[in-house]
C-alpha cells in the first residue's frame, strides 16, 4: 500500500458508512453523493496501489468504471435496473478477464466449478421462479446472463488464486442475490443496508485483491 492508497482507502470506508446510513434513513440526497464517491475512492485505491501496471490490473480498473456506471443507474429516482445491470454485467466480464489473464491454475478453477456452480444454479433456479410469478418474464433472460457472467467471475477469481479477491468476488455475488431476493422474491428491512455493506467490502477485497 502507498501513502495515496490508504488515503483514499480511508475515504472510501467513510463513503461507504455513510452510504449505509444514508440507504437506512432513506436520505436521497446523501446517497447520491455517498454511493458513487464510495466507488470513486475504492477505483483510486486500485489505481494508486503499489503494483505493476499491467494487463489484470487494466482490466480490474476498466471493472471498477464501469461498477460507477452501474451505480448510477441503479440508484435514479425512475427504474433503470436494466442499464445498472447491463454495466454490472460488463464489469464482471472486466474483472473475469483481470484475473484470466493474470497467473491461474486449472486445479484452482476445478475447485471455483464445483462450488460456484451449485450455488449459482440454486439461485438463478429461485429467482426465475419468481420472476416468471409477478409475470416480468422479459427480465429472465437479462438475469439469466448476469448469473453466469457473475459466476464466472467468481470462479476466475478462484483460478487467480488471491485470497483477498475471492473474498472480494464471492461477497459481490451475495450482494448481487440480496438485490435478486428484494426485487423479486421477498424484501426485508434489512436488505437494502446489506446490499450496500456487502457490495463496499467486495469493492474493498477486488481493489486489494492485486496486491
Amino acid at each position: 500500500m502507498t501513502f495515496a492508497s490508504s488515503i483514499f482507502l480511508a475515504v472510501a470506508t467513510v463513503f461507504s458508512v455513510l452510504n449505509w446510513v444514508a440507504v437506512g434513513r432513506k436520505n436521497s440526497i446523501l446517497e447520491y453523493v455517498s454511493k458513487p464517491a464510495s466507488t470513486v475512492a475504492f477505483l483510486l485505491v486500485l489505481a494508486t496501489v503499489d503494483v505493476v501496471h499491467d494487463a489484470p490490473w487494466g482490466w480490474r480498473i476498466a471493472a471498477f468504471v464501469f461498477c460507477l456506471f452501474g451505480d448510477v443507474f441503479l440508484m435514479l429516482p425512475r427504474d433503470a435496473f436494466i442499464p445498472g445491470l447491463a454495466s454490472f454485467a460488463i464489469a464482471q466480464m472486466l474483472y473475469a478477464i483481470s484475473f484470466a489473464t493474470g497467473e491461474t491454475s486449472g486445479g484452482r478453477a476445478m475447485v471455483g466449478f464445483l462450488v460456484v456452480l451449485p450455488i449459482a444454479a440454486f439461485l438463478a433456479r429461485r429467482f426465475i421462479h419468481a420472476i416468471r410469478r409477478t409475470g416480468s418474464v422479459d427480465l429472465i433472460a437479462p438475469v439469466t446472463v448476469y448469473m453466469v457472467v457473475i459466476s464466472a467471475m467468481t470462479i476466475a477469481a478462484i483460478a487467480e488464486g488471491s485470497p483477498v479477491a475471492i473474498a472480494g468476488a464471492a461477497i459481490f455475488m451475495m450482494s448481487d442475490s440480496l438485490i435478486a431476493e428484494t426485487r423479486f422474491v421477498k424484501a426485508r428491512a434489512w436488505h437494502a443496508v446489506g446490499i450496500m455493506v456487502t457490495y463496499h467490502v467486495a469493492l474493498a477485497g477486488l481493489a486489494l485483491g492485486v496486491l
